[in-house]
């Protein structure tokens, strides 16, 4: 019998306290004494089997509920703890397997609490879409994280920085790279700064894409990205360094308010600075407008990814040398958005881009595959859209590979000058967001509208979950 025992403390305590007994009473109809009982209730002390037996019978209590499980209310937790807001608050789950033995109410509070901050921010996002697009972003412009507010200050403003374009040109004039634009920044990096360019296998730079040594001076580059992806770090790197005050002037502009939202939006001013200088304006805008802007040949011109010809033909507005206003969203399989841009600012009010039907979601059923839709909103504006996957870093054999998908837009009135335009399919569809779209009898309705009551009656039930009246 001694090798069967069982830590049940708190368990015991809540029995006690619901038949309203103190220690010497329950201690006395055990047979134990009152200190015994209090290391009991205090995991001091183990609950024997003959302990066991005598709550049993003298209390009536069922034995499963001294030996119950805390599987249910663990799992609560541990997806309580796994949101990014608290996943760095613990080292283990040691102290959610306590709360939830110890205090399985109080465990239950909180993850209702969770679910309740869950639920209400999905409300408040869908209300700051639906007041954006009204002109009221000011109002809500509260306590943000520096990534929020570094991608609503670049999402609201045109994809376009004057500054860093005229020193890049000027770099790359410099440079004087030809075909060899890897080789010159390698050779520039090497003669004016001593720095010298390496690729590293995974085992030695298992985390990082690319990295800067002081003291060595040694630029490493991550040999899971592919040649466009290398050539882009190294480009960042020398465009940080040779354009370095038109980047601080522009970063100056942007206005931003912390110390690390300084510090991402830089990296992402230089990342627009590699791309300038990877595909030179003048040269890309004369190539897309004869290609009319199609992707896949200017990729092949400038031997650059997909991704990359995409994200500079939404740069192209360079007054009295204007490409067609693009846009771009990306997205991960989960519909998390991680960028958007645009010409003149993402077109959050007119487009949304939350919807369900965008062929960007299409586009992961078919990896590779270039998707060409026109989709009208219910305000009747319509839009050219472009879905295709895009491929991360190499993965080894046993990672799961990394695969985001873009979609590139412009409004369908200008189709006509792309190669896209020649051969669209009727026009899909859609709305800026479930919860702000009131289409009534939509097949992929998500969500229910946040601006209609929900339910028909109980004569008739629409084709959706979410039918509203």
């Amino acid at each position: 019998m001694a090798e069967n025992k069982i830590f049940a403390g708190p368990r015991v305590r809540r029995i006690r306290n619901g038949l309203s007994l103190t220690q010497t009473a329950m201690a006395e109809a055990l047979g134990i004494s009152p200190s015994y009982l209090n290391l009991i209730e205090r995991n001091q002390r183990p609950l024997t089997v003959q302990l066991l037996l005598k709550l049993a019978s003298v209390y009536k209590v069922d034995l499963d509920e001294l030996q119950g499980e805390t599987g249910g209310s663990l799992a609560q937790l541990r997806e309580v703890f796994a949101d990014p807001l608290l996943s760095a608050e613990l080292p283990g789950e040691q102290e959610l397997i306590e709360v939830a033995e110890a205090a399985p109410n109080a465990a239950g509070g909180v993850v209702k609490l969770y679910r309740a901050y869950r639920e209400q921010a999905a409300r408040l996002k869908d209300l700051a879409d639906l007041l954006a697009g009204q002109g009221h972003m000011e109002a809500l412009s509260g306590t943000r994280l520096p990534m929020d507010e570094v991608r609503e200050t670049f999402e609201a403003r045109p994809n376009y920085f004057v500054g860093i374009e005229a020193a890049v040109e000027g770099f790359h004039e410099a440079l004087s790279p030809g075909d060899e634009l890897v080789a010159a920044l390698k050779a520039w990096l090497k003669k004016e700064h001593g720095l010298v360019v390496r690729s590293l296998p995974v085992h030695a730079m298992p985390n990082l894409r690319r990295r800067f040594d002081r003291h060595s001076m040694r630029l490493f580059v991550s040999e899971r990205l592919s040649p466009h992806d290398q050539l882009r770090e190294i480009a960042m790197e020398a465009v940080s360094i040779a354009c370095h005050e038109a980047i601080t002037g522009e970063l100056s502009a942007l206005r931003l308010s912390t110390a690390e939202a300084r510090r991402i939006a830089r990296f992402e001013l230089a990342r627009y600075g590699a791309h300038a200088l990877m595909m030179p304006y003048a040269a890309f805008l004369a190539a897309a407008q004869r290609a009319k802007y199609d992707i896949d040949i200017l990729r092949a011109r400038f031997q650059v990814s997909f991704e990359q010809a995409a994200n500079r033909l939404t740069m192209l507005q360079r007054p009295g040398a204007q490409g067609l206003p693009f846009f771009l969203m990306e997205i991960d399989s989960a519909g998390h958005r991680l960028r958007r841009a645009g010409a003149s600012g993402f077109p959050q009010a007119k487009f949304g881009g939350g919807c369900p039907k965008l062929n960007i979601h299409a586009a992961f059923s078919v990896p590779g595959q270039v998707l060409v839709d026109r989709v009208e909103m219910p305000d009747g504006a319509a839009f050219l859209t472009v879905a295709r996957t895009l491929e991360g870093p190499q993965a080894a054999f046993h990672e799961r590979v990394r695969r985001t998908a873009l979609l590139l837009g412009c409004e369908a009135s200008l189709a006509d000058e792309t190669v896209y335009g020649s051969a669209l399919p009727p026009a899909v569809a859609i709305g800026a967001a479930c919860r702000l779209c009131e289409r009534q009898g939509c097949l992929a309705r998500a969500e229910p509208p946040v601006t209609r009551p929900l339910g028909l009656d109980e004569m008739a039930t629409g084709l959706s979950v979410f039918d509203f009246q």
